[in-house]
Formats: structure tokens, sequence, C-alpha cells
């Protein structure tokens, strides 16, 4: 009985000590959440899953950046630079686009209810499975053109564009 309780401690230090390199490895989200962002540069950097929920990206530039998974909701982002962003699976939900540049960027699977695209430039973005609602696609559709260099994918059809 008492070799069981010893034989389950010594597999228990050993499970953990194997696995503690694994979690130093991880490392949180970076968080811009509520943050002044106005003209920063993000452009072609690592952004996966970082957070800039509420914060003013006004004028700020993520052009090529990877924003797999990001967090933008409810953040001002008007005349953000988005050109060739991936922003895959990213929460861009209640977001001012407003005179942004979209062009190129793969926005697959997003969800982008209630976003504002006001003069935004979406020539060759990419909107696979993306969450819209009606009243934005057919406003994206009236200025949908090009063909996503990344994916192959036309915007209009992206959008499912009549």
């Amino acid at each position: 009985m008492f070799w069981r309780q010893g034989l389950a401690l010594i597999l228990g230090m050993i499970v953990f000590f194997i696995a503690s390199p694994a979690l130093a490895d991880w490392t949180h989200p970076l968080s811009f959440s509520n943050a002044e962002l106005t003209r920063r540069d993000f452009s072609g950097q690592t952004l996966q899953a970082a957070e800039f929920s509420n914060a003013n990206l006004e004028l700020t530039n993520f052009t090529d950046a990877d924003l797999r998974g990001a967090v933008l909701s409810a953040s001002v982002m008007t005349q953000a630079k988005l050109h060739g962003a991936d922003l895959t699976n990213a929460m861009v939900d209640q977001v001012n686009l407003t005179g942004s540049d979209l062009s190129d960027a793969v926005l697959k699977e997003a969800l982008l209810l209630r976003a504002v695209f006001t003069d935004v430039n979406i020539s060759s973005a990419d909107f696979t499975d993306a969450v819209l609602d009606k009243a934005q696609i057919k406003e994206l559709c009236e200025k949908a053109s090009g063909v996503n260099s990344k994916t192959g994918v036309q915007t209009r059809d992206s959008l499912g564009c009549q």
C-alpha cells in the first residue's frame, strides 16, 4: 500500500518537472485595452490574440500585421492602415473603421457585427465566413473588387455578393 503512494508521488514529480518547461514557454497575449494608440506603428508585427478592445487606434498602422484572433471590439480605428493584415478569427465588432484601408486584408471568420465601414477601402480583401449582417454585406458589395493575394479569393465571392 505504501509503495503505491510512493510510486504515485514519484510519478507526479516526474510529470511536474517534465511539464514545467512547457508552462514556462506560454505567455499571456498582449493587452492594449483602453489604450491611447493614435498613430502607432504595428506594421509587420505578430499580434496574435492581442487585446485592443476600447482602444483609440485612429491613424494606426497595422500593415501586414498578424492579428489572428485579436480582440479589437469597440475600438476607434478611423483611417487605420490594415493593408495585407491577417485578421482571421479576430473580433472586430462595434469598431469604427471609417476611412480605413482594408485592402488585401484577410478577415476570414472575423466577427464584424456593428462595425462601421464608411469610406473603407476593401479592394482584394477576403471576408470568407466573416460574421456580418445583411446591411453591412449590401454596403460592402457596392465597393467590393479584386482578388486577395494570399488566399486567391475574390472579394465579391467572399461576401456572397449577387
